[in-house]
């Protein structure tokens, strides 16, 4: 019999991949990943415990996985805060990053018509080093 801890556990990198294969969506959303999205994926997988079988197996079959963009707001922004930290430690923000940032924004639900000005913000706090309860506060209340 499975132990609670191994349930979740198993519920959790289940949760990992799905995310993980809808942002290789995202990015092959233009028929190809560039050398750079290459590299924040090879990131990215680590960060989420995806070894590399499985990260191998998510390239080739990202289509076969189901898409589960996060439910809540607050797991949309936890995520967010998560990749755009990810996006901001490469110290590489620039003309390829942030149009990454914005498809993977949409990706997790955010609106095409306000993500441009959702990443330019999620960006500066991050390069401020808040912490996600401040990313959280500011990013619901940009458009207040």
């Amino acid at each position: 019999m499975s132990s609670i801890k191994e349930l979740y556990d198993s519920g959790f990198q289940k949760r990992n991949k799905d995310h993980f294969a809808a942002i290789v969506r995202v990015a092959m959303s233009d028929g190809v990943i560039k050398e750079g999205e290459r590299s924040f994926l090879r990131r990215l997988a680590h960060r989420l415990h995806i070894s590399d079988h499985e990260y191998n197996t998510i390239l080739d079959n990202y289509s076969s996985y189901p898409i589960n963009p996060p439910v809540t707001y607050e797991r949309r922004l936890e995520r967010l805060y998560d990749l755009t930290r990810m996006v901001f430690a490469d110290d590489e923000i620039g003309e390829r990053q942030q149009p990454l940032l914005e498809r993977l924004s949409v990706g997790l639900g955010f609106t095409p018509n306000n993500v441009k000005y959702v990443v330019a913000k999620a960006l500066e706090l991050v390069s401020f080093g808040v912490d996600f309860e401040e990313f959280d506060e500011e990013i619901r209340n940009m458009n207040r």
